[in-house]
């Protein structure tokens, strides 16, 4: 499996911010701008917290098992690497999302004496953070389930050739 790209994820934000901004200003243009929503950040915040909480506890239980503990609990491979998945998936819609939020907020940002376009634009900007913290998080969770590399196989292979 292959390990998150910062600058695939940096490339997704930053198409998604330009995209949307230019949308937002031609939807502005045609007619009146979709609000951001309230739930955006809430959301994102919460896969941060779930995505967070799964890399905790597969950390706790990888670290019991490493000590040798009597009531350690076992980590799955199938488990971690489905966690992986869902981790890496979710920052890449995170990015997206964020990338989206962002471009729009910056749009939002040359009407801030409308109270509504702040709220909206308060909101954008919530829901680029929370995005931030998915990716985060996902880094963090595919970190605790990397394999340790295996420096016997590495250096036998290199003493062989």
């Amino acid at each position: 499996m292959r390990e998150l790209r910062i600058r695939l994820l940096a490339g997704v934000f930053v198409v998604a911010a330009i995209l949307s901004w230019a949308g937002a200003r031609l939807w502005n243009s045609i007619g009146t701008l979709p609000s951001v929503p309230l739930a955006a950040p809430i959301v994102l915040a919460l896969i941060a917290v779930v995505l967070v909480a799964t890399a905790l506890s597969i950390r706790s239980r990888l670290k019991a098992q490493r000590e040798r503990r009597p009531e350690a609990k076992g980590v799955d491979p199938l488990m971690a690497a489905r966690a992986v998945v869902f981790g890496q998936a979710s920052a890449l819609v995170a990015a997206l999302v964020a990338g989206m939020y962002g471009g729009t907020g910056v749009f939002l940002l040359e009407s801030l004496d409308i109270p509504a376009r702040r709220d909206q634009a308060i909101y954008a900007g919530f829901s680029v953070l929370a995005g931030l913290a998915v990716i985060a998080a996902a880094i963090f969770l595919e970190r605790v389930c990397k394999l340790p590399e295996d420096d016997d196989r590495n250096t036998g292979a290199a003493s062989a050739a």
